[in-house]
């Protein structure tokens, strides 16, 4: 398609296109979509695709904070609002050292996508800062975090645009940036989701992205009329939220979840992760998850410097599903090898973009079945859009309901992309059909809107 390419090459002489993350996430969805584009042309004639990879506003400030020692330090603040074509803006808040604006482009740019399979109505959003909450103290992240929402409360509102938390941000923090807007506006409103429960946060907000991923992968799989993961060997990449929470409901349904990993190195427990050690080394004591061979003496514990080259060792271990949940480019095209050598069925992201395209064309190519982020990771922004509606309902769901309107949601979603792919003809292309399925709903809606 020309208007694919000429817009690809645009981004690369662009100021867009000098981020790399970016660049590789637009052009995976330009060239996944150009079946929708060739088969009607209202999509070229209204410049649907580069109106959409242009970011609606970035906004950059600078924060300025006291530490413990009263010495100020200083942060940068980031909020990229990128589409509200079908809703306000939706999208977390990172809070960590790698964060900058093309790291946060990408994020906005997947979010667009991710918000529109859902059904819900939301727009695409991502903020952060490259602040470090790790070995801070409770105070120094509070008055981060009122430096912070003293300059973002300007752009955001429950109509206008709704942050979550994401990487580094929590319910601590989102608890002080929410306390911080109700002091500067005098206003209770449903500002942030992923609030603790006692001012209007939703119960299962911290588990969703991570039960998301493995009701996704438990209905593609039904869907492909594959073994279920009862009994299975899963291996699992991260230990934060997501990664915790996916190995939590794999060991529900009956798997065996055996790895997980943080930056200094990787675990492999073959009986199966003790997801309450898990959490009591990552929630509460914030530790390298070498402790925890100070519980499992049995278990194996692997640092990042003895990986083989361009490789990630929890990509090693057999296992029937693998759930990439730490972060953007994580599984190599060598890793994608190990994985088809040792027979994985099944790879499902639950972070974002966390396989390279070179990976993802030999898993696609090897037959394994293949679940795109946008799509396998979207329960957690789904949730988040339930609490928006408990806060403007003034309402309390239940665990239990939350679950299973959680549940019905990636349902629809992985029944949605199936049946687009073999629509356009890219059956089992799983990245394709959530690429064509949410860039079409929101291409409709900038059309109906005009310019």
């Amino acid at each position: 398609m020309n208007m694919i390419q000429d817009t690809l090459e645009h981004l690369k002489f662009s100021n867009c296109g000098t981020d790399g993350t970016f660049f590789q996430a637009v052009k995976e969805v330009l060239e996944s979509i150009s079946p929708l584009i060739e088969s009607d042309k209202k999509y070229q004639e209204h410049s649907i695709i580069k109106r959409l990879v242009v970011p609606d506003r970035q906004i950059q400030f600078k924060v300025s904070w006291l530490d413990d020692n009263n010495q100020i330090q200083v942060n940068n603040g980031y909020r990229v609002q990128f589409n509200n074509a079908l809703g306000p803006y939706k999208g977390g808040l990172r809070f960590h050292p790698s964060v900058n604006s093309g790291i946060l482009k990408f994020l906005g740019f997947e979010q667009i996508l991710k918000n529109s399979l859902t059904g819900l109505p939301m727009g695409g959003a991502k903020g952060g800062s490259d602040f470090d909450p790790k070995g801070k103290s409770d105070t120094e992240v509070m008055k981060f975090c009122r430096s912070f929402m003293m300059e973002l409360h300007k752009y955001i509102g429950s109509r206008i645009d709704v942050p979550a938390g994401d990487i580094g941000v929590g319910a601590r923090e989102i608890g002080y940036l929410y306390g911080t807007y109700k002091q500067i506006t005098s206003s209770y409103d449903g500002v942030l989701t992923g609030k603790p429960f006692f001012f209007g946060g939703s119960l299962m907000r911290p588990e969703a992205t991570g039960y998301g991923v493995v009701y996704f992968a438990k209905e593609m799989l039904e869907l492909e009329h594959k073994k279920s993961l009862a009994g299975q060997i899963c291996t699992v990449s991260g230990s934060g939220n997501v990664a915790i929470y996916t190995i939590e409901k794999l060991k529900h349904l009956g798997a065996i979840p055996v790895t997980c990993s943080d930056s200094k190195g990787y675990i492999y427990d073959k009986r199966g992760v003790d997801v309450e050690l898990l959490k009591e080394i990552k929630f509460e004591k914030r530790l390298s998850l070498e402790v925890y061979l100070e519980t499992y003496k049995s278990a194996v514990y692997v640092k990042v410097e003895d990986y083989e080259e361009d490789t990630h060792g929890v990509w090693s271990i057999p296992c029937y599903a693998a759930f990439p949940c730490a972060t953007q480019n994580e599984l190599t095209l060598n890793d994608a090898k190990n994985l088809v050598a040792n027979g994985v069925e099944i790879v499902t992201e639950g972070a974002n973009m966390p396989t390279t395209p070179e990976a993802t064309l030999i898993l696609q190519k090897e037959g394994v079945l293949f679940a795109p982020a946008k799509a396998a990771n979207a329960g957690g922004v789904a949730v988040s859009s339930f609490e928006m509606s408990q806060n403007a309902s003034m309402q309390r769901w239940s665990f239990e309901k939350v679950d299973l309107k959680l549940q019905e949601t990636m349902k629809q979603i992985s029944k949605k992309i199936v049946l687009t792919a073999k629509d356009y003809g890219v059956e089992r292309n799983y990245v394709h059909g959530a690429n064509i399925a949410g860039f079409k709903k929101v291409a409709d809606a900038m059309i109906a809107e005009g310019i």
